[in-house]
């Protein structure tokens, strides 16, 4: 299980700004984490001012704000941070590149995200307000990085005080191995797809007995379909708050091609999305 000690937010002057800072200050604050914020970009007294006004409009934090101002490429930046700064979660929200209106919630999420040393969180919903957290839906699918995976979600369940958690075990279609052409092999279908869905509950009700989970409302969701896709339609329908995902695995070409299932996530996020390394 990951704990969030440190917890690092990307300050950029953006319309967000202020939206991306509130939740930050109210993650730091339920985690008992300290904030560092980094600004791509130069210092002026103007911008350090506009920070210190926000400061005084958010919930006092329990621990003080660590402000750093680096210039040069918004991903060099944030990645050397993570790593100076030994922090545990990354919360990108909109990130502006000093002096041009664009934001990177697409591109620079895909680029920091398989390279960062830390769990990040991406906002597409900042809110000045609270908005609680209740359904949280995380990937269950047979992979060596999803017990971890499934416990930080828990352990974030907590932290947000949310008691609805859902594990989705996407599986392939490929795995059922019957071609459908007729009642007989429609049968044969459901049947072989009850066993699948059967094998993986078992697998994830094993994870779940080294879990505190008292209080909580887990349920499971075996899902047939296209990795990431699915999970993440899937999160979508059911309007959850937060969608839980494991980090993308290294290859060879990992610098060049980015892993599908969580290229579909990161096309069109459902949600907010934390990617647990």
């Amino acid at each position: 299980m990951q704990k969030i000690h440190k917890i690092l937010i990307g300050i950029a002057f953006s319309p967000n700004l202020k939206a991306n800072l509130f939740e930050a200050v109210r993650m730091a604050n339920m985690f008992n984490a300290a904030l560092v914020g980094v600004h791509v970009g130069k210092k002026t007294p103007e911008k350090e001012q506009n920070i210190k006004d926000l400061l005084l409009e958010v919930d006092a934090l329990k621990k003080p704000l660590k402000t750093i101002w680096q210039e040069g490429k918004p991903v060099d930046v944030i990645l050397k941070t993570t790593t100076k700064e030994k922090i545990d979660l990354l919360i990108l929200g909109a990130i502006q590149q000093e002096n041009l209106l664009r934001y990177y919630v697409g591109s620079i999420a895909r680029k920091i995200t398989r390279k960062a040393s830390c769990a990040v969180l991406l906002l597409i919903k900042p809110s000045v307000e609270r908005i609680p957290c209740k359904h949280i839906i995380v990937n269950g699918l047979r992979d060596k990085k999803t017990e971890e995976t499934i416990k930080t979600s828990i352990y974030f369940s907590k932290n947000l005080h949310c008691r609805k958690l859902t594990i989705v075990e996407e599986i392939s279609q490929a795995e059922l191995h019957v071609k459908v052409s007729d009642d007989k092999t429609l049968r044969k279908s459901t049947i072989v797809k009850e066993r699948i869905k059967s094998r993986e509950d078992f697998r994830v009700k094993n994870i779940l007995k080294e879990v505190d989970c008292e209080g909580m409302d887990i349920k499971t969701q075996s899902i047939f379909g296209k990795r990431g896709y699915s999970i993440g339609h899937y999160a979508r329908v059911k309007r959850a708050d937060l969608l839980v995902m494991n980090a993308p695995s290294k290859t060879r070409v990992f610098d060049r091609i980015f892993p599908h299932d969580i290229e579909y996530i990161l096309s069109e996020l459902p949600t907010d999305v934390l990617i647990v390394k």
